[in-house]
């Protein structure tokens, strides 16, 4: 039997090439069937597929094509795949494999899909002792979708045993969140860099769907060229659908507050008139926790919400919010793609994310199920800074790169993670970053006992990293101007996300619509104020030299000996706070001239000395030398032995006569930069004494360590740390 190319194929495509084809009436009966499992999954008899969402299923379904849908988050792209997944194994195909990047994701999936009759499972990182079960259910024909984080993808044992048998077997490929897989995209992740291998490994004629709702053009021709089946960078075999992006129910505004003082108060005050419960983003860690105790301190209920809160209270958290027995949640990106609470009444932002596609990403968490939600940024001055310091971990120079392929090379055998973290200078995070590209550039392979060198050739393109870090750059300066935009909000927005149809909305502050009152109670300003200029944070003692130092000529390893540790110190404030942080990264802040400490230092010097060291049995003062900030460093300690009385007994000098070492660095070539490096110019000053031991920063931590080892070797019975910030 001769087929006919159909009339949307690309221009000479063999008619044999081409999907098999249902005729119309099969196609008119397959949206009916397409249309009840839709009713089961939603439970509602009157629910029918948008037309773009039939579209994608009729290619999927009935010609098993590639398709990449860029719609708004809510629009429905989840009944996408799980009507395709009901309508493709009725008629006889392998399960889906749907890669989805996180948690909470996955078990609103999950729990979609058994409304649709669908069963789903999943294999990540928590229910590894259930791998075993799940894989024997895949194999048996029990399982209809399976979700995997990319993560996965990478794991050697699921890569080189699973990976095959289910690429074998998917009857559908879905990437969910696919602008992960760009590099130009404002999240872009190494781990959905594997999916392209997972492509090239499907049996032709496999349909596969990606689907994300932050994608401009850029991103959009980039993750569509990565799916393209012919691999040569061509869009012809790719169905793109990109709808509107607008959000009715949302009303955008912006809040230029006096400081972060009134913004804390804003939110105490305002917060109980928004709709229902919201989250409210932050940029750090360090805010989150502290918004989320002003919040509370104000009798609202709310919990903090970062990539540093464990699990279980992570888990704790999204339930609460999603059962209104909280606020809000005060958090950070971690709580961003995956997470759905339909009646979302508000997003707040305490500080600009460095994107308008970011930031429409995250306040399209708001309003997918209700009438109206309220969207408000309150951006402040710090952003910037906080932008700066993000960008500045991209990826690593190619120097360290060169050094990474080398020593993989000259190890002959597999090296862990941890054990090439000491022959090379990189953090843990930058370095497994670094690995994950290199292991999809084919230069690094990961096995099983870590990481080895494939010998194939690699080029490091400068050219493209230095674009990237251009377009961020350009991503920064956009959400300024949204900021200072004095046009429509969502239309700047839906601009940003090259929306062909954006248009005033009509509702936000900008457009007419009813803007949150600005009013801010002073007293409550002032009491927020003085919170946040209470200086004084905790300094804590490392109590554990770095693994692996042996390995690059530093004969330390295990527990460091209480007599040499340090006592627990303090910093006037963590760089990243949002109180004293804008101070102090003044100071820090790369062109800064050294010089005198700044008055309103001194003054928050003074107090925290006085709540922590009046109990103190101190004996006198000894400064850490510093290769950058000698004034600084200095004048600090001089100003401390005026104000306590205390001697300046000798100061801990620079022997090596270096410069300063670096400071972006792993902790075991931080300790190797640092062993040595200091000595006590006067040892005998230091013999049984009692010592306040003063630098300008504690950052890794590790100076404080080795040089307090210094001075408790030269008989110093005690050393309490003193900075004026904590963090690098």
């Amino acid at each position: 039997m001769t087929t006919a190319p159909r009339p949307d194929a690309p221009a000479g495509t063999p008619a044999a090439a081409l999907p098999a084809q249902h005729s119309p009436t099969d196609r008119g009966a397959l949206r009916a069937e397409a249309e009840a499992v839709l009713r089961r999954l939603v439970g509602r008899a009157d629910a029918a597929l948008r037309e773009d969402q039939w579209t994608a299923v009729e290619a999927l379904v009935a010609d098993r094509r590639r398709a990449l849908v860029v719609q708004r988050t809510g629009w429905g792209k989840s009944a996408v795949y799980f009507v395709a997944t009901a309508l493709l194994r009725a008629r006889g195909a392998g399960p889906t494999v749907i890669v989805s990047p996180l948690l909470a994701l996955m078990r609103n999936q999950v729990a979609a899909a058994e409304r649709a009759g669908v069963r789903a499972v999943t294999v990540n990182s928590t229910n590894t002792e259930e791998w075993d079960e799940v894989f024997a259910g895949v194999r048996a024909g029990l399982v209809d979708v399976l979700l995997v984080s990319p993560e996965r993808l990478n794991n050697p044992g699921f890569r080189d045993e699973v990976l095959p048998q289910l690429a074998a077997a998917t009857g559908l490929l879905v990437v969910d969140e696919a602008h992960c897989v760009s590099d130009w995209g404002h999240d872009f992740r190494p781990d959905y860099r594997r999916i392209r291998t997972l492509l090239a490994d499907l049996p032709e004629g496999i349909p596969v769907l990606a689907t994300t709702a932050t994608a401009n053009a850029r991103v959009t021709a980039d993750v569509a060229e990565q799916l393209s089946v012919s691999g040569e960078r061509t869009l012809t075999d790719v169905l793109v659908l990109r709808g509107s992006l607008d959000r009715a129910s949302l009303r955008l505004s912006v809040l230029p507050l006096r400081d972060h003082a009134h913004r804390l108060a804003w939110l105490a005050q305002h917060l109980p008139e928004l709709p229902g419960s919201g989250i409210v983003y932050v940029l750090t860690v360090a805010a989150a926790e502290d918004v989320a105790a002003h919040l509370r301190a104000a009798g609202i209920t709310a919990a903090a919400y970062t990539g540093q809160t464990e699990p279980a209270d992570r888990l704790q958290a999204e339930d609460d919010l999603l059962g209104d027995r909280v606020k809000a949640l005060v958090a950070t990106s971690a709580l961003g793609m995956g997470f759905d609470k339909p009646d979302l009444g508000f997003v707040v932002h305490l500080g600009a994310p460095a994107s308008p596609i970011a930031y429409y990403q995250q306040v399209g968490r708001a309003g997918r199920g209700v009438d109206d939600a309220a969207v408000v940024l309150l951006p402040g001055r710090e952003d910037r800074d906080i932008w700066a310091h993000f960008a500045s971990l991209g990826f690593p120079e190619e120097t360290d790169v060169r050094t990474t392929l080398a020593v993989l090379a000259e190890a002959g055998r597999p090296l862990s993670t941890p054990a090439l973290e000491t022959r090379v200078p990189l953090r843990r995070n930058r370095l497994e970053t670094m690995l994950k590209v290199l292991d999809v550039d084919g230069a690094v392979r990961r096995v099983k006992g870590g990481w080895e060198a494939t010998g194939q050739p690699w080029h490091y393109d400068a050219e493209r990293y230095a674009r990237v870090a251009a377009a961020r750059e350009e991503e920064q300066r956009a959400m300024l101007d949204y900021i200072a935009a004095p046009g429509c909000r969502l239309e700047f927005l839906r601009r940003a996300l090259d929306d062909a149809e954006a248009a005033p909305c009509g509702r936000c502050d900008n457009c007419g619509g009813p803007a949150p009152s600005a009013d801010v109670d002073e007293a409550a300003a002032a009491a927020a104020g003085e919170r946040m200029s209470r200086p004084g944070v905790a300094v804590a003692p490392k109590k554990q030299w770095p693994t692996g130092l042996a390995a690059i000529g530093v004969p330390l390893s295990g527990r460091i000996p209480a007599s040499e540790q340090a006592e627990e110190g303090r910093a006037v404030a963590r760089l990243t706070d949002l109180g004293w942080g804008g101070a102090l990264r003044e100071v820090f802040r790369a062109g800064t001239p050294d010089g005198e400490t700044p008055v309103p230092l001194r003054h928050a010097a003074v107090e925290v000395l006085d709540d922590w060291a009046r109990d103190l049995p101190l004996d006198g003062i000894v400064a850490v030398d510093s290769a950058s900030r000698p004034q600084l460093v200095a004048h600090l300690a001089q100003g401390l032995a005026r104000y306590t009385g205390l001697p300046l007994l000798t100061r801990l000098v620079i022997a090596d006569g270096s410069g300063s070492p670096r400071s972006d660095v792993n902790s075991a070539h931080r300790v190797r930069s640092l062993v040595g490096r200091f000595a006590v110019a006067d040892p005998d000053a230091v013999q049984g004494k009692r010592i306040l031991l003063v630098d300008d920063r504690a950052g890794t931590g590790w100076t404080l360590a080795v040089a307090s080892r210094e001075l408790r070797r030269a008989g110093a019975e005690s050393v309490h740390p003193f900075v004026l910030a904590d963090g690098s």
